[in-house]
């Protein structure tokens, strides 16, 4: 059962983090449209995220596991998200989001976890955890526009101008490392796996690759070579980033814990 509440535990952190980091956007965007589609984006993720922690209170059922508890007061290493998703929109990794946000680095972002959650939201809609199927199918149906907007970015920016395209293939070089962590198993994905409830992303990888392959051929961009450092975050092992994305989105129900909305 830990592993089984692990595991949607963390499916709802790779959810909320990335809705923190695309919510930074908001007033920020290029375009007016682009502003208000990714906030939209934010807020599917964050009703994901809802639900998913949501149902990890109710596997717990201890009478103290909420959804405000586990959003808002839990630390860094308690947190089980892709590393990916908690750095800035910048390659140069400044240490906040508040400045140097490249809209290439977050379209390139969305596109590598969005290729990655329409294949395993869709095999999750079989898992023997029928809440979780419930959520699968309906996250599956928003996850697909995200892909879809996100694609559409990295072909426009890709194969435009030249500066665009040396944007995005900045921004692909600087990202695709850290989607090895997609690849490797921890101990509360095999657990969940075997009981049936959750997917081993290790089976998703060749038609992930062959999703992210297409696109970058459309959009005239080299795929970087793999290796490097593997990195860690859902096993609770963050970069720096994570804590800022954290103070950002906690300080508001940390400073009145007891408010009432």
């Amino acid at each position: 059962m830990a592993a089984h509440a692990d595991y949607v535990l963390h499916l709802a952190d790779n959810a909320v983090i990335l809705g923190q980091r695309n919510a930074q956007w908001c007033g920020h965007g290029p375009v007016l449209e682009e502003d208000l589609a990714l906030a939209n984006n934010s807020l599917d993720l964050i009703g994901q995220a809802r639900l998913l922690y949501q149902h990890v209170a109710a596997l717990r059922h201890d009478g103290r596991t909420t959804e405000d508890l586990l959003a808002y007061f839990r630390d860094v290493p308690d947190f089980k998200n892709y590393t990916l998703l908690e750095l800035p929109h910048s390659t140069a990794l400044a240490p906040t989001a508040s400045g140097n946000r490249d809209y290439a680095v977050t379209m390139a972002r969305n596109f590598l976890y969005s290729a990655l959650m329409v294949l395993l939201w869709d095999a999750l809609k079989a898992s023997k955890d029928l809440q979780l199927a419930a959520i699968a199918a309906k996250s599956l149906k928003e996850t697909q526009y995200h892909l879809r907007h996100s694609r559409d970015w990295l072909l426009r920016l890709g194969d435009g101008t030249d500066e665009s395209h040396a944007r995005m293939q900045a921004a692909v070089d600087h990202l695709m490392p850290y989607t090895q962590e997609f690849w490797t198993s921890s101990a509360m994905e095999t657990a969940a796996a075997a009981a049936g409830v959750g997917v081993d992303t290790r089976n998703l990888q060749t038609v992930w690759n062959t999703l992210v392959d297409d696109a970058l051929a459309q959009a005239t961009l080299q795929r970087p070579a793999a290796g490097g450092f593997v990195p860690t975050g859902k096993l609770g092992v963050h970069s720096e980033h994570l804590g800022f994305v954290l103070a950002e989105m906690q300080c508001l129900a940390r400073a009145h814990p007891e408010a009432v909305w």
